[in-house]
């Protein structure tokens, strides 16, 4: 199978120039055992290794193989994560100053990005499950109101799977959006794996982010952008002005050949068998199941436990360590890299404290919060420092949320209330410092 971009860098690194250019390693040295394999392949922007923000190769190639493999028309490549995507996205999607119907539950790189570009967000609400105490997926019609509510909101951003694995209907949504006029972008961090599972979950979509270090083999920070519709050349453009302007070739590198190891019958072969252990791990302890009107990532586990923390710290004790909890879920995020041996222990510690696996009281997140100040304006304003149960009244100048990157309680620019202080006291949560609006408060 190509890996274009690795291609590139063997061929340059195999042919022992002598590199009076960055980075300063030479390709010969770096001071750890376990980087110096990658010291050859770390270049930067020369005729033989190209440009990730220009046309020509190997990009165009590596990118195009991605598109394919994901069902795009065209990919960028991102070193900044989903992060930088995002930006990126919105940026492409949104006029500054205009409206964005957004997903509550966003990730924290939604709502910078919204203060950066001066948006108005109106938010999208997920329905609340009682029976598994989680937010559910958003629908088509949940959707189509907000947007008949808020006609002058032309771009829609939702999260999908969400960190606990669920999926809303992306191609449903989509129609929607297109029928009125807009375009949908779908925060897909979580989701890098899905296309080759044969699972359409971006289908529709106008851009969509994914991570490829989150659940594919690829280094840290390694992201993809995926878009249809859109000029490469504006996409590159607009993706080197959130980017480094230094990109690490070993990141992608990594993303070419996690995309190759995932087309190949060993990636395919394991990233199928890792689904299935999963789904005996939902039937055999307490999960989130998939069920009518609740699709799942077949490859997320979440758990339900009694004590989120508790449990957590209980499994990192056995040696095992779980990717997030909250109140009454452990998150673990499972891949093709996973091995038979990792799921035997996993299996065994759960079994371990099975007695500590049940339903926890459901306590949905309280309504929104008074909005006083734009996300801009809470971004760049003074702020101070103070315990949470000082801020009663005061403005929010970050995100308040049980666990990051959680559905935030109060948002940038909201106000924290009573309803909001009391639904902290019951979960549990108390943040020695939280950063509000210096000198402004509505009490």
């Amino acid at each position: 199978m190509p890996t274009p971009i690795y291609d590139a860098l063997r061929t340059y690194a195999d042919g022992n120039p002598a590199r009076f250019h960055m980075p300063g390693h030479k390709g010969a040295f770096l001071p750890a055992p376990e980087l110096q394999p990658l010291a050859p392949l770390d270049v930067t922007e020369l005729p033989p290794t190209g440009n990730l923000y220009e046309a020509g190769a190997p990009f165009d190639r590596a990118q195009a193989l991605w598109a394919a493999a994901a069902g795009f028309e065209n990919c960028q490549l991102l070193t900044g994560g989903s992060t930088m995507g995002l930006h990126t996205a919105l940026a492409l999607l949104c006029p500054p100053g205009s409206a964005v119907l957004a997903d509550r539950g966003c990730h924290r790189a939604v709502f910078h990005a919204m203060a950066l570009l001066d948006l108005r967000p109106v938010y999208l609400l997920r329905p609340w499950l009682e029976g598994d105490s989680l937010a559910g997926p958003i629908s088509p019609d949940q959707v189509a109101q907000a947007l008949d509510d808020h006609p002058e909101a032309k771009t829609v951003c939702i999260t999908s799977p969400t960190y606990s694995g669920v999926l809303s209907d992306v191609a449903a949504v989509a129609r929607v959006v297109h029928s009125r006029g807009g375009r949908l972008l779908v925060d897909g961090a979580h989701g890098a794996h899905l296309p080759f599972l044969g699972l359409e979950a971006f289908q529709g979509a106008d851009c969509a982010v994914m991570s490829a270090h989150k659940t594919l083999p690829a280094l840290g920070q390694g992201a993809m952008l995926f878009t249809r519709g859109l000029e490469g050349e504006r996409v590159r453009r607009m993706a080197s002005v959130f980017g480094t302007s230094s990109p690490s070739y070993p990141i992608l590198a990594s993303l070419d050949l996690a995309r190759d190891y995932l087309e190949g019958e060993e990636g395919r072969g394991a990233l199928e068998e890792t689904a299935r252990r999963v789904a005996a791990l939902r039937e055999r302890f307490p999960a989130l199941r998939p069920g009518p009107g609740l699709e799942l990532d077949p490859c997320r586990l979440t758990l339900k436990v009694k004590d989120g923390p508790a449990f957590a710290r209980a499994l990192e004790g056995l040696g095992i360590w779980p990717e997030m909890e909250d109140g009454g879920h452990v998150v673990f995020i499972c891949t093709a890299c996973d091995s038979a041996a990792a799921f035997r222990r996993l299996e065994g510690a759960l079994e371990q404290l099975r007695g500590q696996m049940g339903d926890c009281p459901p306590i949905p997140p309280p309504p929104l919060p008074r909005r006083a100040l734009t996300p801009r304006q809470a971004l760049f304003a003074p702020a101070e420092l103070l315990p949470l149960e000082a801020c009663l009244g005061r403005t929010a100048a970050c995100q308040l949320a049980p666990y990051p990157p959680g559905v935030p309680v109060v948002a940038p620019g909201e106000v924290i209330g009573k309803k909001e202080l009391s639904y902290f006291r019951e979960i549990g949560y108390n943040n020695p410092g939280v950063a509000v609006i210096s000198g402004q408060s509505t009490q």
